[in-house]
């Protein structure tokens, strides 16, 4: 039986994009959360020096695992063993190795709805059944106790996102709480994608693992750390799948690169470079707040953290992948479809990113401006299709 499932919608934007810059048109990317800037100044030259000494053969780094370790003791409380954390080549395996080691063809496992379009296409990549939740703004678009406690039967798992993907909401601590107790009581398995901890505008993301020590936590160097292109994350397991976890990750993806490794362990200590990241991320946030519901776009949810702002625009359109690229073609700016987040109401949402520089967000809304507002003029008078 052949897995079906759908396109990435902002892929598609993206290639757009890249076609008219390569003829010749200025376009502003705000369609992926890939962070404008590099990685840090002090991983850089540790690569620099790494590249004329290593070998670079297949190789987990003992040092990492053990500073990862560390940064769970020190920012939440919690003690793991190195043992726990698999170095992965970026976020996107480590969801794949969790969903494998903790589940069967067939398992259902709960996801909000919106949520992160690859956590439901690979749950169908990997046979298993995704149960979406939808949820609105009575949850500020997250997955609470209650959903999960009135899903009959109960499922296998559930995933959360904590900042989330589209919508940069944070799950309260007490929330999270009541999520750990149900999910225990009901010997549901939690996965929980922290990719986005550290970027936070509203204080600190908390961990599954200060209610649950027996999730599954993904997390990555893409996003805080700003090493999209270096390919880094990892997997830290509960002791009951590790030896399971390592299993798998040895057989389909050997080894994350070395020279990342080297990079990686440097990055995480050059924590005053990266808080000037965030501070340009909630200025650009800032931005946006004021000026998107001046242009009509007035349903905006709660961006917590991460550096989305996934905006309703049911009013002025019915099909957000046609309305993204008209903006695109129209403006050079390119933006998420709410599709790929949500089948069902994303239609009527697009995600904007403000991971790029501050002028470009300036320069993004100084564009966008005059196109909104003919479109909001004609919105009023005209039905939405």
């Amino acid at each position: 039986m052949r897995a079906q499932i759908d396109p990435f919608q902002a892929i598609g934007i993206s290639r757009l994009a890249h076609k008219l810059k390569g003829e010749g048109r200025s376009i502003i990317h705000m369609e992926f959360g890939q962070p404008s800037t590099g990685a840090p100044r002090a991983a850089i030259a540790t690569a620099h020096r790494v590249l004329d000494s290593d070998g670079l053969g297949y190789w987990e780094s003992p040092a990492l695992r053990a500073r990862i370790a560390r940064h769970y003791a020190d920012h939440y409380g919690v003690a793991v063993e190195p043992e726990q954390i698999i170095i992965t080549c970026g976020a996107s395996p480590a969801l794949v190795l969790a969903l494998t080691s903790a589940f069967g063809a067939g398992d259902r496992v709960a996801l909000a709805r919106p949520g992160y379009v690859a956590y439901r296409n690979t749950l169908k990549a990997l046979h298993l059944v995704p149960v979406e939740i939808p949820c609105g703004e009575e949850s500020r678009y997250q997955i609470t106790a209650a959903h999960i406690a009135a899903l009959d039967p109960a499922p296998a798992g559930v995933i959360i996102a904590s900042p989330a993907n589209p919508t940069g909401t944070i799950i309260p601590p007490e929330d999270m709480a009541a999520i750990a107790a149900v999910c225990a009581e009901r010997d549901i398995r939690i996965v929980s994608d922290e990719i986005y901890h550290g970027l936070s505008y509203v204080g600190r993301a908390r961990s599954i693992l200060e209610f649950n020590p027996d999730a599954l936590v993904i997390n990555s160097f893409s996003k805080y750390f700003s090493m999209v292109g270096w390919r880094l994350g990892w997997l830290l397991c509960p002791p009951d799948l590790t030896d399971r976890c390592r299993a798998f990750v040895g057989n389909l993806f050997l080894t994350a690169p070395s020279l990342s490794q080297h990079a990686g362990l440097t990055a995480m200590d050059c924590r005053d470079e990266l808080e000037g990241h965030v501070e340009v991320y909630r200025a650009n946030r800032a931005l946006l707040l004021e000026a998107l519901p001046k242009l009509g776009l007035r349903k905006i949810a709660p961006p917590d953290g991460a550096f989305y702002i996934y905006a309703d625009v049911g009013h002025l359109t019915g099909d957000s992948l046609a309305f993204c690229e008209e903006l695109l073609r129209d403006t050079g700016v390119a933006t998420a479809p709410g599709v790929d987040f949500d089948p069902v109401e994303g239609r009527h949402f697009v995600r904007f990113s403000f991971a790029v520089s501050t002028a470009e967000v300036e320069e993004a809304l100084r564009r966008i401006t005059p196109w909104f507002s003919a479109r909001t003029a004609v919105g009023a008078s005209a039905p939405v299709k």
